[in-house]
């Protein structure tokens, strides 16, 4: 019986000698016993997209008279934010309203500036509307060359057709997002498209279980104190 103690007992205690001698080089291994890993911890949602992915969802981008002709941010973010939701919300894609159907809707309605959201996503059979505002964007040159700085900010929200009530987010009339970059060398295009990548990403991590590790991108700009490189 006492030998059988002895055997058990001698690998925790060398694993204790070897954490106490070696400090904190060794302390991610013992942690992994009884703890989830980094790469498997998510962000808790703050509205669960991924339990009605047998619904259609109308992405709706709203992008203001003032907006820069040569930026269709409407075109960019609808496809960046459909792209979202088909790969990590796993929305089906036949579930999303395309671009094109929404752009004939919209040439076709001479009141459709009049039309609220859910108007709107009534209209072309979907279940919820993804709005999407724009409220500021700046995309400049620097310096010589094909070089841009950029700079976005929307706020979103998500309804319900069937009933007119807001889904998400729950707390705020609308969820903020910022997000921007110093500088882009591949183009005027090229930044556009990076501007709108990261805003879905900042916009749909909060509609599932995001990953840890990929909650936080480098585009994210809502941290206090970005704006003063726009001085």
């Amino acid at each position: 019986m006492v030998q059988t103690m002895k055997k058990t007992s001698v690998p925790i205690f060398i694993l204790v000698v070897v954490f106490f001698h070696a400090g904190c080089k060794y302390a991610p291994f013992i942690g992994l016993f009884g703890t989830s890993s980094y790469h498997e911890r998510t962000v808790t949602t703050e509205y669960d997209l991924t339990k009605r992915t047998d619904q259609k969802i109308l992405v709706l981008v709203d992008q203001p008279g003032w907006l820069d002709v040569q930026s269709n941010l409407r075109f960019y973010l609808t496809q960046a934010i459909n792209k979202d939701l088909v790969r990590k919300v796993r929305i089906p894609a036949e579930s999303l309203v395309s671009y094109n159907e929404l752009s004939k809707f919209r040439s076709n309605q001479s009141d459709f500036s009049l039309l609220s959201p859910v108007e709107i996503g009534t209209a072309l059979d979907a279940n919820m509307v993804l709005l999407v505002v724009v409220e500021d964007y700046k995309l400049n040159s620097v310096a010589e060359g094909n070089y841009y700085e950029g700079f976005l900010g929307t706020r979103s929200a998500l309804f319900d057709t069937a009933t007119g009530v807001k889904l998400w987010p729950k707390l705020a009339a609308s969820k903020s997002v910022t997000v921007g970059f110093e500088v882009e060398s591949g183009g005027r295009e090229i930044a556009v498209a990076r501007l709108a990548m990261a805003c879905a990403h900042c916009t749909i991590r909060y509609l599932y279980n995001c990953p840890k590790k990929r909650f936080g991108i480098i585009e994210d700009r809502s941290r206090v104190g970005w704006e003063k490189w726009q001085k």
